[in-house]
């Protein structure tokens, strides 16, 4: 009773100081609102930026980008006030979305390297994904101190009164928020003009230091504007005509270079030989070998390595690392590039429409079986819809699996191998798949097997060697179920091409702590990265194996945009539209990202180099046709294909 009342005298007090006439409440409501903004700007940077210190340096530093970011924060929380009328109330709602969105960029950007990105916000169910790597009790109990200051936010509802509008006010106060907050996201002409002026500077192909100099509210609504694909300059269909001619050329060529050459394509262009085509991307494959600090008791990858001697292998260049593994098969079975879309974007997620044309529609096409196989959720990226729009007769996703063997918290490689096995030996036709394994998927921070077959030893912390550790055995297996499925089809004798790599590096700890001890980089901060580290950190080995005579090629660096050309190449098979243009784009840049390129005489860029421009702009032009466009190029090339529908009998298991 007694803290019952004094809660009603200090909520009657502070109502006389705050709303006792109309003037001091307006005063009380106006001092606040530019008030609590300021504190909103320090709150997020600190959460973003893992200190105080930090965000106090930063606003010190830049103090009109800080203004910048005061601006969106006053005015985002002007229209939560708005909608809910109670000042305290609204302050908490305020404080609490801001805070789920600093953690979220700040355990982004120390798991995987990249921010919080307005496209997160699309993600649903797959952002849970990120939880199992904060379950470490520093990062819990910094949860729970921040989760407690939001509670004592609300909780001051109780006794401050509620400051609220009449409804005309908060009505007039929300247009005129959403307003602003439209106008910086799609960049109007005034608030694109203010934010440079502003200090306002992104660095498109580094999203972090973007963040960390512009600040996260800023970095945010500035990036929504990508969320919109703009036309490339100077698409029209009079110019699609034009670079369909040049594919036409390079498909033609490729014909007449095939005279001489074991041709493995008919006149219509189907193969006469046609070996199974098994694409298997492995859940976060690499070499640590690559680690020149670490020492291992043998060879993880003895099989892996057996391959690089004998048949075509090389580098890929991943667009993502240690997650976003659906924007890897985008690049393989599309044979489009991420580096074209914004940094952080999810085709699967954001672009792929009922049917775009990809390898999957392509050996469909030449009388294949085309499947797609996966031993985790069907949802997840949304594979279940995606891989029907493009052109895949049948998705075997983990509800596919009859009693299968787990490694750890998922499904193990070796029971992928066993069902690849099945899934031929039981088609009447040859096999285009499409396998991802989960085995190896992250985190590594908890062992997860009883025994390991390779030792690691460095100079390591004790939690570093173990993270590596648990890594380590996953790719030992991997590396033993490419050899068990290598070796069944040696003995079956059925032409078969198989297509190993994996789709990132692993996040082997927070801030890159592996990867630093193990000399592979030099900063925990990859835009301190020099080029050189942006490429071993983006590296991925690729290996192929056939039972049918191919020639063997090596590739230093290479997009997985480009892989698919590279098979249909070794398979003497013709390329599609988008594939023939990749593969010409190829010759002269075979390896691209958003943050580095690398040319055919293994140049490195951080933008795309000038010799290499033009046929940028065309590849640019022809994957806007094909995603976003009118399909233009279908009137003049490859049209069935471009043009091909979804599968009616589309099977998911």
């Amino acid at each position: 009773m007694i803290f019952t009342a004094r809660i009603i005298a200090w909520r009657a007090g502070l109502q006389r100081i705050l709303e006792g006439s109309p003037l001091r409440k307006y005063s009380s409501i106006t001092g606040m609102t530019l008030l609590l903004p300021i504190g909103l700007v320090l709150w997020t940077e600190m959460l973003q930026r893992g200190s105080l210190i930090s965000a106090f340096e930063w606003m010190l530093k830049n103090t009109t980008i800080s203004m910048f970011n005061y601006g969106i924060y006053i005015t985002l929380f002007i229209l939560v006030y708005a909608l809910v009328g109670r000042f305290v109330v609204a302050a908490g709602l305020s404080a609490l979305l801001l805070t789920l969105a600093a953690l979220t960029s700040y355990f982004k950007s120390s798991l995987i390297g990249e921010p919080f990105f307005p496209w997160d916000l699309m993600l649903r169910k797959e952002g849970l994904n990120i939880f199992p790597y904060i379950s470490s009790f520093s990062a819990a109990s910094k949860l729970l101190i921040i989760l407690l200051c939001i509670i004592c936010i609300f909780l001051l509802r109780i006794i401050v009164p509620k400051l609220s509008l009449p409804l005309l006010v908060r009505l007039m106060f929300g247009l005129l928020s959403i307003y602003v907050l439209y106008a910086a996201g799609v960049q109007s002409t005034w608030a694109g003009k203010l934010a440079k002026e502003l200090g306002y500077k992104e660095t498109v192909w580094n999203q972090n230091k973007t963040y960390t100099d512009n600040g996260l509210a800023a970095a945010f609504i500035m990036n929504v504007k990508h969320t919109i694909i703009e036309r490339p300059e100077g698409y029209s269909k009079e110019e699609l005509a034009r670079i369909a001619d040049s594919i036409v050329t390079i498909q033609q060529d490729r014909a007449q270079s095939a005279n001489g050459v074991q041709d493995n394509s008919s006149a219509s262009g189907r193969a006469e030989v046609m070996p199974n085509v098994i694409f298997i991307m492995n859940e976060a494959f690499w070499d640590p070998m690559l680690l020149p600090n670490v020492s291992f008791s043998e060879d993880p990858i003895p099989t892996v390595r057996g391959l690089q001697q004998q048949f075509t292998s090389g580098y890929l260049l991943s667009p993502q690392f240690g997650g976003g593994t659906s924007n890897v098969e985008f690049e393989v079975l599309t044979g489009l590039s991420m580096s074209l879309l914004p940094q952080g974007a999810v085709p699967y997620q954001q672009h792929v429409g009922d049917s775009l044309p990809t390898l999957a529609s392509y050996f469909e096409d030449q009388g294949y079986y085309s499947m797609g196989i996966h031993p985790y959720d069907g949802w997840f990226w949304s594979r279940n819809r995606v891989y029907k729009s493009f052109g895949f007769e049948r998705y075997k996703s983990k509800t596919g699996f009859d009693n299968p063997q787990f490694k750890g918290a998922y499904i193990s490689d070796e029971e992928v191998t066993k069902s690849i096995i099945e899934e031929v030996s039981a088609s009447d036709r040859p096999m285009f798949i499409y396998a991802v394994t989960m085995q190896n998927h992250g985190p590594y921070s908890k062992p997860r097997y009883q025994d390991h077959e390779v030792q690691v030893s460095g100079e390591l912390t004790e939690e570093a060697a173990q993270i590596l550790q648990t890594y380590t055995q996953g790719v030992r297996d991997a590396d033993k179920a490419l050899g068990d499925l290598i070796t069944h089809f040696e003995q079956s004798g059925e032409p078969t091409v198989i297509i190993f790599y994996g789709d990132h590096l692993p996040m082997l700890g927070e801030q890159y702590s592996v990867y630093l001890q193990g000399g592979l980089i030099s900063s925990p901060s990859a835009w301190e990265w020099s080029l050189e580290e942006w490429q071993r950190m983006r590296s991925i080995p690729f290996v192929t194996w056939s039972n049918m005579p191919m020639e063997k090629q090596m590739y230093p660096a290479l997009s997985y945009s480009f892989l698919g050309s590279v098979i249909l190449d070794e398979l003497h098979m013709g390329k599609p539209a988008q594939f023939a243009l990749g593969s010409m784009l190829a010759k002269k840049l075979p390896a691209m990202t958003g943050a580095l390129y690398v040319d055919a005489e293994s140049q490195l860029y951080n933008k795309v180099p000038e010799h290499s421009k033009s046929l940028v702009d065309d590849y640019l032009k022809v994957q806007y046709d094909l995603m976003f466009g009118k399909r233009y190029l279908a009137d003049y090339v490859d049209g069935t294909f471009i043009r091909k529908t979804p599968l009616e009998g589309y099977t998911l298991e």
